[in-house]
């Protein structure tokens, strides 16, 4: 700590060490910027004195502060995750970060972290944090935790399985999330907040190519675009290898380890026990690759906690088969079951919905037209273009539209899939148990149309699970389907 937290304050305050920097130039006295240093590693020593932490057999506690002391205590049997990072600096000395989760959404300075402990006892702790997982009796069990107590390198979890490992050829569907958009994005943005576009605009060369055709213009714009599309995924693929390089997803039947990072090292442990299903994330560019995302649908934990980043379809069915099967009879109905389509009103509401918009914009125009008003014509143009557009988007709407229901068997609870979206499309399985509550809404146009979206709520990942458009008959026999005995009876039946 005496090593890491003045590295890392001065990494946090450079903005702050350049203006003084600047400021000490410009007064001729360097000491401004040295006192600044002096100052910064002053007060990131003090956290070596002032920060303790003990782990009994019934609370984990913190305590740290210099001027506003404070403590941070949480029971042990309220801890739902453990992560565990490590970057290059806490690498290079031996040393992990561990951050305890409880389901609750704090602020970042309120949460529960030890930083620069022993890597090697880090497994130990990390197994005691989660024994209540193991069972009621062997949580009660458990010991007060100290480093002297500690066995460096002892980890009590039994053999773990491998149920996911990453491969080479995945990053190659890393610019099909267009994360690499949202890391240029800002970038471009601040370039042109400063005058970029100005001076790129009143240059000499752009003015003299101004004065050319149209043509050579419009191979410089194309020219930028396959510029902006190669920088952009460069940047997917380099953020994706620095986050999911080395991916390893373990089930020892208790916990789920997922192990991955670069240059910065994270792993996370969850309990299995409070698992309640998965979703396959497929955005537009992923399924044409046949690929998605998977995401483990978890009470206490991150709404979208990822298990496999962008991966081969086949992959992610081959997890989801793992996680949510409880045997080998059901695993894999829950990844190939067909969905039950929703009928013709959603269907045509999808293909309304679609080109509403553009037939409300077609007659305003004719009506500003038919009154004298002068309309360009590259607006005529966008809007005959974008038809073909929104019929493929509404028919790949409906596609995506759909539901099933596994009934209970053999011990094993039913299950509740329902995939919707185009542009972003999730496929969510939802396991019974963890349903807690049912909503069935209608719109006004959905009332002329007979059809209904019924809403599971859930303790777990994104809360609320739709089912859209459903015909309203069919909607009573889903929630009797799932949650047999637990149907709400609608006014005046």
């Amino acid at each position: 700590m005496l090593l890491v937290h003045p590295v890392t304050e001065l990494i946090r305050f450079i903005p702050v060490l350049i203006a003084t920097l600047v400021a000490g130039a410009r007064a001729d006295n360097p000491l401004w910027s040295l006192t600044v240093v002096a100052v910064i590693v002053a007060i990131a020593l003090t956290r070596w004195f002032t920060t303790t932490y003990r782990i009994t057999g019934d609370q984990v506690e913190l305590r740290t502060g210099l001027i506003q002391r404070k403590r941070l205590s949480v029971p042990r049997n309220r801890v739902r995750s453990v992560d565990v990072e490590a970057d290059l600096l806490h690498r290079a000395l031996g040393l992990a970060v561990l951050s305890i989760g409880t389901g609750q959404h704090v602020d970042k300075r309120e949460q529960f972290k030890l930083d620069s402990l022993d890597a090697k006892l880090v497994p130990q702790l990390r197994a005691a944090l989660l024994a209540h997982t193991r069972g009621s009796a062997e949580a009660a069990d458990a010991p007060a935790i100290t480093p002297e107590t500690a066995t460096p390198g002892a980890t009590p979890d039994g053999p773990a399985v491998e149920i996911a490992r990453w491969q080479p050829d995945w990053v190659r569907y890393a610019p099909l999330s267009l994360t690499g958009f949202a890391i240029v994005a800002p970038v471009v943005g601040l370039a042109f907040q400063y005058g970029f576009a100005q001076i790129f605009l009143k240059s000499g060369t752009v003015q003299d190519v101004g004065h050319r055709s149209a043509g050579v213009i419009a191979g410089v714009i194309a020219l930028l675009v396959v510029l902006l599309v190669v920088v952009v995924s460069v940047a997917a693929c380099a953020r994706y290898l620095m986050t999911w390089f080395g991916l390893q997803v373990l089930d020892d039947g208790k916990t789920l380890t997922i192990r991955h990072g670069l240059f910065t090292t994270r792993q996370t442990t969850l309990d299995l026990a409070r698992l309640r299903g998965a979703t396959v994330n497929e955005p537009l560019l992923l399924r044409l690759a046949r690929a998605a995302e998977l995401e483990a649908i978890m009470t206490g934990t991150s709404p979208r906690q990822k298990i496999l980043p962008q991966a081969p379809r086949t992959a992610v069915h081959a997890t989801l088969a793992h996680l949510l099967g409880t045997d080998q009879a059901q695993s894999p109905a829950l990844v190939t079951v067909p969905l039950r389509p929703h009928g013709p009103a959603a269907h045509r509401r999808r293909y309304t919905r679609a080109l509403g918009p553009l037939a409300a914009a077609a007659v305003v125009m004719l009506t500003i037209s038919l009154a004298g008003g002068q309309i360009p014509t590259w607006l005529w143009v966008v809007l005959v273009v974008a038809v073909p557009f929104a019929v493929a988007l509404a028919w790949d709407r409906y596609r995506g539209l759909g539901h099933a229901v596994l009934p209970a068997a053999d011990g094993n609870p039913a299950w509740l899939i329902t995939r919707s979206g185009c542009l972003d499309r999730d496929r969510d399985c939802l396991e019974a148990p963890g349903v807690i509550g049912w909503t069935v809404r209608q719109t006004f146009f959905q009332r002329r149309a007979g059809v209904a979206t019924v809403v599971a709520a859930s303790a777990a990942g994104k809360k609320r699970y739709h089912v859209l458009d459903l015909p309203l008959a069919q909607a009573w026999e889903l929630i009797e389907a799932v949650t047999p005995g637990q149907l709400g009876v609608p006014a005046g039946r």
